[in-house]
């Protein structure tokens, strides 16, 4: 195994991540160039889980205001991301990599049952595994990382290259699902925000490099 930073991963994409400039919902050549970095990933000894959104092809949050039942609004926004997740499944097996999509919604048909065990043990085994219909609604913009603000609204919008939870949670800067950001403060579990359209950067990070912004639990001296 290459000298990386750490030993497993847990990527989030969301859904508009996958989305073409002309409106696609789904861009073959984006999936195919991301699970070509995965793929890399993989060959250096990571083991990697992979969450994708489902916000290319429906959000229900949005669905819902516009009149819909919230649970069926929110039903429909998982099977999005098992749309997705079968999607970024076939690239990497074209790649030749070895990948399990787990689903928190029974579809077995399709895709695995979640079970927490079994995930581990294909991580262990070197297969990516792509955890579907079990994800928030992430804030997404194409930049480098955390800002205080939109940077491609306000160009005075300030770059935090390192940050606590707690400084994410009580400036309220929309890095992700409050919920999340919670749990890995409460569990200890730094989070990295970055530019996935930069090629390669996934990989520089691995390396050891500073890419995007660092968010991780605070001293109790802060």
């Amino acid at each position: 195994m290459t000298n990386t930073i750490c030993q497993r991963i847990l990527l989030k994409l969301s859904g508009e991540a996958l989305m073409s400039e002309t409106g696609g919902s789904i861009d073959s050549d984006i999936v195919k160039r991301l699970a070509t970095e995965i793929k890399e990933l993989c060959d250096v000894g990571l083991q990697v889980g992979l969450v994708i959104g489902g916000g290319n092809i429906l959000r229900g949050a949005e669905k819902a205001s516009e009149g819909l039942d919230r649970v069926t609004s929110d039903q429909m926004g998982m099977l999005a991301t098992v749309i997705n997740a079968l999607a970024m499944q076939d690239a990497l097996e074209a790649h030749g990599q070895p990948v399990r999509v787990m689903s928190a919604l029974k579809i077995n048909q399709v895709c695995e049952d979640y079970i927490r065990r079994r995930a581990i043990r294909h991580l262990e085994k070197g297969r990516v595994v792509i955890f579907a219909a079990g994800t928030g609604n992430p804030f997404f913009t194409k930049v480098k990382g955390v800002y205080s603000a939109d940077p491609q609204k306000d160009p005075d919008a300030k770059f935090y290259p390192r940050l606590t939870y707690d400084e994410a949670l009580d400036q309220r800067l929309n890095v992700m699902d409050t919920t999340a950001l919670v749990l890995c403060r409460d569990n200890n579990v730094p989070m990295r925000v970055m530019n996935i359209f930069e090629k390669g950067a996934i990989m520089k990070l691995m390396m050891g490099e500073e890419i995007g912004s660092l968010i991780e639990r605070g001293t109790d001296n802060d």
